[in-house]
């Protein structure tokens, strides 16, 4: 049994989870984030330059909307 690794401690709280990339809804680029982001931020489509704001689902995956 290995208790020093748990993986339920990654998704404890999924909106806080920090995603390194996107793939723009617009164009399909994807688009990555040196610095990361979370739930909350506005992104810029390095390729089409849309924006969008980043929202965490329950379930911790990426959802984008436009502004």
């Amino acid at each position: 049994m290995f208790d020093d690794f748990d993986d339920d401690d990654e998704l404890a709280n999924p909106a806080e989870r920090i995603f390194r990339e996107f793939d723009c809804p617009e164009c399909n680029a994807n688009n990555p984030v040196d610095d990361g982001f979370g739930s909350g931020a506005e992104v810029i489509c390095n390729y089409c330059g849309l924006t969008f704001v980043a929202r965490a689902t329950t379930e911790g995956r990426l959802k984008l909307r436009e502004p």
